[in-house]
């Protein structure tokens, strides 16, 4: 950090301590919610990058421990004429649920009987389960679920798949969608899940997508699209990576480590038309 005297550099307010040494870094500081380039007063941090680092733990903490509002999104997702199922992990509650993941990440007894049951009311599987659980920030659930499933069921009405009801899991992990998947029969499972809040970002959703979902799969087998949120990855981006890899997923018939998104370089490559050597990064000059 520059030791410049004062009048040498740029202010950040009118209001100026005379122990304070100001950031000549603003301007950078304005393009990233990132926490760089802070100042200082004397050895200390400002007290209003201390308040602000303080504000945003309490919202961390917050969407952690925020109760999933399945009510609500469930009669949000009634309006828009999508039926649901509600479903609870083996953890009862949330304390039971951040200390013990792995209960997180099975279905109880009834819940998993109520799956066995609309399973034999409606055989024959489903090609795709979509399944909304609050993880680690319902925050996340409640803000970006229904606006992403807007996007994604456009595309997955064109692809002619069929579909569950919605299932909402109460104190549910990622691999829940695996139990979920193999009750019902479903070629693939998608879960929507509240990712772990950082200091910036107490609202990131994360989607995992699994082909042939069944209990014990690993994290191997799944592939993860996260930070989708208005300041992250656009539920338009989001629902087209996703699709690609369902498609992908079901002409090779795996999902996982062995099937990359490759949608960023088939952006790149479509601009082939316009630049016939591909990437311009990679152009030769041929004069």
């Amino acid at each position: 950090m520059s030791d410049l005297p004062v009048d040498k550099l740029p202010t950040e307010s009118p209001d100026i301590s005379p122990n304070k040494v100001l950031n000549p870094w603003l301007e950078l500081r304005r393009l990233t919610p990132a926490r760089i380039a802070l100042g200082r007063t004397g050895t200390s941090l400002p007290t209003s990058a201390q308040l602000d680092f303080q504000y945003a733990h309490a919202q961390a903490r917050d969407a952690v421990h925020l109760p999933f509002d399945h009510a609500a999104l469930s009669a949000q997702l009634a309006e828009h004429g999508r039926d649901t199922l509600l479903l609870h992990s083996a953890a009862l509650n949330r304390d039971s649920y951040l200390q013990r993941p792995d209960l997180g990440r099975r279905l109880n007894d009834a819940s998993a009987q109520q799956l066995r049951d609309y399973a034999l009311a409606h055989p024959g599987g489903v090609d795709l389960v979509i399944v909304v659980a609050d993880g680690l920030s319902s925050l996340a659930v409640h803000r970006h679920t229904l606006p992403f499933l807007e996007r994604m069921e456009e595309q997955i009405a064109a692809e002619g798949w069929s579909v569950a009801p919605v299932i909402l899991v109460e104190q549910g992990r990622v691999a829940v969608a695996d139990e979920v998947g193999e009750l019902l029969g479903a070629k693939m499972s998608v879960i929507l899940i509240g990712e772990r809040p950082g200091l910036s970002s107490p609202d990131s959703l994360g989607l995992y997508f699994t082909y042939e979902p069944k209990v014990g799969l690993t994290d191997a087998y799944r592939n993860c699209i996260s930070n989708v949120r208005l300041e992250g990855l656009s539920y338009a981006m989001a629902a087209h990576r996703l699709l690609y890899l369902m498609r992908e997923a079901c002409r090779r018939q795996l999902s996982g480590v062995n099937l990359k998104d490759e949608t960023q370089v088939l952006t790149i490559d479509s601009d082939v038309s316009t630049n016939p050597n591909g990437n311009f990064l990679l152009a030769k000059d041929d004069d």
